[in-house]
């Protein structure tokens, strides 16, 4: 049943609905303000148990009926949680089928890189959504917690990033806008990235120490600056035939190959 204590709105002309419905359609006010929507109960569950408390808790109309999003708004005060007609949360749903609730969230700051950067990932210029997302969702995965963004990629909290990574953002440590052969310099360990001219097999290359894994652009691959960076350079073996993998499966294959090897 809805909080009675909840004012339904259903004008367009709130001021509370165009802001928000301002941040949801602009990438550059999220930028701006500091701020993502996380669309959907799956992601909100992974903030809330991350230790987070969303800024704003956003409710369609009939999405306040249901059990679990009422437990997601849970410890988040009235005055956090905003109810929208279902006419108008479908305006600022970031999916094509809108889950009936959305939370607005300070995006983590991780402040300046660290001196020295041990076990880590660094992404060059990756610019599809679904790929980063899907990267740090493996790098989560194999026990990886330092990702390094080059300026040139998606931008990390949006949206198309966010349902690809599956809330794997809120156990990461992120840096974005990051020079990152600059950051080479930090690297406690070697840096490693892939080619097909390679001549060691990633399954030849020996990977149990501190290490830092890059992956570069979908079309063009590393910059000839990170990659002449790298100690090594390792080829995946395709007996296939295929020419390329995808960049966000190369990713994959590459940590879990280093959690084999680590035992």
């Amino acid at each position: 049943m809805r909080d009675p204590d909840l004012k339904l709105i259903r004008s367009r002309e709130n001021p509370r609905f165009k802001a928000l419905r301002q941040l949801a359609n602009s990438t550059r006010e999220r930028r701006k303000a500091g701020l993502a929507l996380l669309d959907g109960m799956h992601l909100i569950s992974a903030y809330r148990a991350s230790g987070g408390v969303p800024e704003q808790l956003i409710l369609s109309e009939s999405g306040a009926a249901n059990a679990e999003a009422a437990r997601l708004a849970g410890g988040v005060a009235a005055q956090q949680v905003l109810l929208l007609a279902d006419a108008l949360f479908n305006e600022i749903a970031q999916v094509a089928t809108p889950t009936g609730i959305v939370a607005l969230i300070h995006t983590p700051r991780a402040g300046p890189l660290p001196e020295k950067i041990g076990d880590c990932v660094m992404l060059e210029n990756i610019q599809d959504a679904g790929n980063l997302g899907s990267i740090l969702r493996s790098t989560a995965a194999a026990g990886i917690f330092t990702v390094l963004l080059s300026q040139g990629c998606a931008f990390v909290w949006s949206p198309k990033v966010l349902r690809a990574g599956m809330g794997a953002h809120f156990g990461l440590d992120l840096y974005d806008d990051v020079d990152l052969r600059a950051a080479v310099a930090r690297l406690s360990g070697r840096l490693i990235c892939t080619s097909g001219q390679a001549e060691t097999s990633l399954y030849q290359a020996d990977l149990r120490g501190p290490l830092a894994w890059a992956f570069g652009n979908e079309g063009s691959g590393l910059s000839a600056a990170l990659g002449a960076a790298a100690a090594g350079q390792v080829r995946i073996p395709m007996p296939g035939g295929a020419e390329s993998l995808n960049v966000a499966a190369a990713a994959a294959i590459c940590l879990f190959e280093q959690v084999r090897q680590r035992g």
